[in-house]
């Protein structure tokens, strides 16, 4: 999972669809922190045509030259049609946000994302990855870890590649 995260953040543009008028949002909080971190983010809400100071697009296909990786950070219910949209747009990155909760994870999302070859990160929050991590995101990240919360990798036969099993040692 550690090789998703890396490879959805070292992406130049990325799109966080759900971002809202209102700032304190997870969405908007994770739409400065990378556009303060360099990336060149493109708000997505089809009800704003403006976050954040920023032009707010009504889906990933309206986006000048497209993009390279997709947040969801959208009600559970919409997921999936995110989902379907960054795979018929051929983005192949798609991050499903969650902290505590739900978030926007639904697992028809995550399904639909394996099945057609997405690389897909499905819970987490880039806050809690993308460098310098504040303490807030540094402490969820580690109680997530503790309680199982944190994305993991897909389980063989899923669509993505697993780790593969360990060989058996003989016993002496």
């Amino acid at each position: 999972m550690q090789e998703l995260i890396a490879d959805f953040l070292a992406q130049e543009r990325i799109a966080i669809v759900g971002v809202s008028r209102s700032s304190d949002q997870p969405a908007n909080l994770n739409y400065r922190k990378l556009r303060d971190g360099g990336h060149r983010v493109f708000a997505v809400n089809p009800r704003t045509d403006t976050a954040e100071g920023d032009p707010c697009y009504p889906d990933l296909a309206s986006i000048p030259g497209g993009v390279d990786a997709v947040l969801i950070a959208t009600p559970p219910a919409a997921s999936l049609a995110v989902a379907r949209d960054c795979a018929e747009l051929g983005i192949e990155r798609v991050w499903i946000h969650r902290s505590f909760g739900q978030g926007s994870v639904s697992e028809e999302a995550v399904e639909l994302c394996r099945e057609r070859g997405l690389r897909v990160i499905p819970g987490g929050c880039p806050m809690m990855f993308d460098p310098p991590v504040d303490l807030g995101h540094r402490c969820m990240r580690w109680l997530l870890g503790l309680t199982g919360g944190l994305p993991r990798a897909a389980r063989r036969g899923a669509g993505a590649a697993a780790k593969q099993p360990r060989a058996r040692r003989p016993r002496s």
